[in-house]
């Protein structure tokens, strides 16, 4: 890690633009309505990971006769991820041949159906083999979503809508999870009709979208995979740093007593207010570079994580928490950014591919890693304590290397 570190870090205001992306007609006019749709499609990863977490016990009661219903039943929540972390390189690798308005649309069309398949589904196992299968679909949807906001826009506004996409994905976690535990009342099978979603953004993406560059016939241009490996390998770990918040603040509050699902929603609520304060930082920030940047959000992340480890009171876990997420909040358009740098657009879908497999490999493993941690060092503290331990670590390493450039 050290040696990769070692290279440079580049700075996002020094990378050569991109020209603006053109088809045979002229250039490309892109503006709200296509950034508002690439923002809000962005979403539709978290309601795939979130929207049926509420209903996990009432899915395991359904099916509490079929073999090995604990192990598959989680998985129905985890799997999309792990395809997300697996395929999003291939997406990226199709997006590049063949064009992202064609690869978002069809993608669109299969989370729909896979996405709804469990509202006809009698068999656990094919319930996961679908929720595989939405996986693969986000894979696409992500790759296209992120690759066309750095195709169509340049400079600050590009710096704006990535930031707005961690905004908005922070937001649609707890809009998601409300949604999912309210359409639950009625039924378990309930939720699953909000996937039928992708047939209105299907619909929508032809209409408003553009395709940026003609389909390559022959060799795409190679990648710079040893400048790549840097940006992937602190994206890895910055998906287990962005995640450990969303996902173990819960588990922290429970630490101390706390039993009132409405304390818990507010300080979750609160966390992704910070978050996307945090995000919404990025845009007036960007102009500093990646090297300056990210060693902020790995050092907020990891301070705010040892407030919330060593938290006494739920006062003092909210405030370790709004820092951490606040950090985690800029983490993620830096960390894009930083990837993106330098890319021409016959390189951006799989450059984006890749950075969207490291950080869902990273969320991917967040949980594991923290449980695992949890049951070697004794309890949620100290394994809370380790990952922000690792955080601080790599602010550090990337705040020398800056240095030393300097």
């Amino acid at each position: 890690m050290s040696a990769s570190l070692s290279h440079p870090v580049p700075q996002p205001d020094a990378q050569p633009s991109a020209p603006p992306a053109t088809t045979p007609a002229g250039p490309l006019r892109a503006g709200v309505p296509q950034a508002t749709l690439l923002v809000a499609l962005s979403t539709l990863s978290v309601l795939g990971a979130v929207l049926i977490a509420p209903v996990q016990p009432s899915i395991a009661r359904a099916f509490a006769g079929q073999p090995g219903v604990d192990a598959l039943v989680p998985l129905t929540l985890t799997v999309p991820a792990l395809a997300i972390a697996l395929l999003a390189p291939a997406a990226g690798r199709v997006v590049d041949r063949i064009g992202r308005v064609r690869v978002l649309t069809g993608s669109l069309v299969l989370y729909a159906l896979v996405g709804t398949a469990p509202l006809w589904l009698d068999s656990l196992p094919a319930i996961v083999a679908s929720r595989a299968l939405v996986g693969i679909a986000e894979a696409g949807i992500m790759t296209c979503c992120t690759t066309l906001l750095g195709d169509l826009f340049e400079g600050e506004r590009r710096h704006r809508y990535f930031g707005l996409q961690t905004i908005a994905t922070s937001l649609s976690a707890v809009v998601f999870i409300a949604a999912g535990g309210a359409l639950a009342a009625n039924h378990w099978r309930t939720p699953f009709w909000l996937y039928a979603v992708g047939v209105v953004g299907a619909v929508l993406v032809p209409v408003l979208l553009r395709e940026p560059v003609a389909a390559q016939s022959g060799p795409l241009p190679p990648l710079d995979r040893r400048a790549l490996r840097t940006p992937l390998l602190v994206t890895l770990v910055g998906g287990v740093v962005f995640y450990t918040p969303i996902v173990e603040l819960s588990f922290a509050l429970d630490r101390l007593g706390v039993e009132s699902t409405a304390t818990i929603g507010g300080v979750s609520a609160a966390a992704a207010v910070a978050t996307c304060l945090g995000a919404a930082s990025f845009a007036r920030l960007a102009r500093r570079g990646a090297g300056s940047l990210l060693p902020v959000a790995f050092g907020l992340a990891g301070v705010g994580l040892v407030v919330v480890a060593l938290a006494g009171s739920v006062p003092v876990l909210l405030a370790g928490a709004a820092v951490a997420s606040a950090g985690t909040g800029l983490l993620l358009p830096a960390l894009l950014t930083w990837a993106l740098g330098g890319t021409t657009t016959d390189q951006r879908g799989r450059v984006t591919g890749w950075w969207t497999s490291a950080l869902f490999a990273g969320e991917f493993v967040c949980p594991l890693l923290v449980l695992a941690l949890t049951g070697a060092l004794g309890g949620l503290p100290a394994a809370l304590a380790v990952v922000a331990a690792l955080s601080l670590v790599l602010a550090g390493v990337l705040l020398r290397a800056g240095h030393r450039r300097g």
